[in-house]
């Protein structure tokens, strides 16, 4: 049993944090909102902190599952953060989708305060979250990642240690192009079918078994059809990530004209007032110009 602490408790924190506890480890956590601190600590029977600084004091492992950089910077550096707080040799987990250059930034503050970092987001969304079989993009030194690979394996599908710090998030932002690029593809594929007269869900029942089968298709053409749209990863978030991918692209001299174009096309979305539906919901553009 480990020492641990999560910091941030949200669609994809929750449930990690409680595979944790069900695993045995002693889990101290950590949200802005406290009500859903609480919530968690009378299902799972951890412990309450009222600020990051406090979580993390007694922590083997740290993780932290929260928006974005300047979330994480707020409850790493801010004001009673966890940095200020972490005992010596301990590590601190990452499974923000953060920028490299944040991970990177915590990572040189992490060896200067006597512990390591990893930068560790995750795939699989909400429900994966649930399960426990998300997938984890790893970037930092390989003898940290050994230490902290038996932790991460109670929510996790599939682990790999990518490379150096930022490494994790590069990966992710991979990730998050390919997504992006499948879910405009299979949206397509549903109009299409839906236009020519076929029966899209035998359509897509065939093809999975084939060479356009994806895990996006497998797990969202039912619900695609049908309109439904209030679960899984929002577009509002997506565009968050892409905003990332694209300051990375700028950096490095990537060019993703497909990704801008799902972009905008996620802008679209958010206009009709959908930034809270699922990413799949980028069919609802072609039936509304149909």
């Amino acid at each position: 049993m480990a020492q641990v602490a999560f910091i941030g408790l949200g669609a994809m924190g929750y449930p990690m944090a409680g595979h944790l506890a069900r695993n045995g480890h002693a889990v101290t956590v950590y949200n802005r909102t406290v009500a859903t601190a609480q919530c968690w600590v009378d299902e799972y029977s951890g412990a309450l902190a009222q600020t990051p600084a406090e979580a993390v004091r007694s922590a083997e492992f740290v993780m932290c599952c929260v928006g974005n950089d300047e979330d994480l910077r707020a409850v790493t550096l801010g004001v009673d953060g966890a940095f200020a707080a972490m005992p010596t040799g301990s590590v601190f987990i990452d499974h923000t989708t953060a920028s490299a250059q944040v991970a990177r930034q915590l990572a040189s503050g992490a060896v200067q305060g006597g512990f390591s970092f990893l930068d560790a987001p995750v795939s699989g969304g909400q429900l994966g979250a649930q399960q426990g079989a998300l997938t984890i993009m790893v970037g930092g030194e390989p003898s940290v990642y050994e230490r902290a690979a038996p932790i991460m394996q109670c929510y996790a599908r599939m682990q790999r240690l990518m490379g150096a710090v930022g490494s994790g998030q590069l990966t992710k932002m991979v990730n998050q192009i390919c997504v992006g690029g499948l879910l405009q593809s299979l949206a397509e594929a549903l109009h299409f079918a839906q236009q020519s007269g076929l029966d899209a869900q035998a359509a897509m029942q065939v093809i999975s078994q084939g060479a356009a089968q994806s895990w996006q298709l497998d797990n969202r053409h039912q619900t695609m059809l049908a309109g439904e749209f209030d679960f899984g990863f929002a577009v509002e978030w997506m565009r968050k990530d892409f905003a990332i991918v694209f300051e990375e692209a700028r950096r490095n001299g990537a060019t993703l004209p497909v990704t801008a174009l799902v972009d905008q096309f996620y802008a679209d979305i958010e206009a009709q007032g959908g930034a809270r539906w699922d990413t799949s919901s980028l069919i609802t553009r072609l039936k509304t110009k149909s």
